[in-house]
């Protein structure tokens, strides 16, 4: 199975991590791609570069490959991304506090971090992880319709979003409000598991 056929058919984190120990690359491939948002979004959120939040991925992603087979219950994977990922940020912050003599100026005010912030922080990646889930979790066209409407930038035209799905330009406004009512249900039912 292809990534794209993976990422398709909505693999529960069950049996992605299961193909996964099971030494199935499209799976590994399949897991880093759903959770690659999720991981890198939380570097950023601390404060720091794309180029620094791009080395806490590479080394959260290593702790997965190493640790994976270790983890008790696959549907806890999201939240030990993020523990995984925010205890890099930690430890980067704390390397950088310690050699603070040198670095000072390029990162001054990165230190003001509360722990509340770091809960903050995490709570706020949840969420989006969740939007994300929910919004891979809907039919083909739903999923394309809010992706087009909603995640790129800049914003296409009504024009070009109906072509592309074959509607009717008329129309988008009547399949939006269905297909966020359906994001809705799915965003529900993820806070009710």
């Amino acid at each position: 199975m292809t990534v794209v056929e993976l990422q398709e058919t909505a693999w529960s984190d069950t049996r992605i991590v299961r193909e996964c120990l099971n030494g199935n690359e499209e799976a590994w491939s399949a897991l880093v791609d759903k959770y690659k948002n999720l991981i890198y979004s939380v570097p950023l959120k601390y404060g720091f570069s794309r180029d620094e939040a791009a080395d806490i991925f590479q080394m959260v992603c290593l702790e997965l490959l190493s640790q994976l087979s270790r983890l008790r219950e696959p549907r806890a994977l999201p939240k030990w991304l993020l523990m995984v990922t925010s205890h890099k940020c930690y430890h980067l912050k704390h390397q950088i506090r310690r050699n603070a003599d040198k670095m000072a100026a390029a990162w001054d005010g990165i230190e003001g971090t509360l722990p509340s912030e770091s809960e903050e922080i995490l709570c706020q990646a949840e969420q989006e992880q969740h939007l994300r889930d929910a919004v891979a979790a809907l039919g083909g066209r739903c999923r394309e319709l809010v992706r087009l409407l909603f995640f790129e930038e800049p914003a296409r035209p009504y024009q070009e979003i109906a072509a592309r799905l074959g509607l009717a330009t008329g129309s988008i406004g009547f399949v939006r409000q269905r297909c966020l009512d359906q994001l809705r249900k799915k965003l529900h039912e993820r806070r009710h598991r």
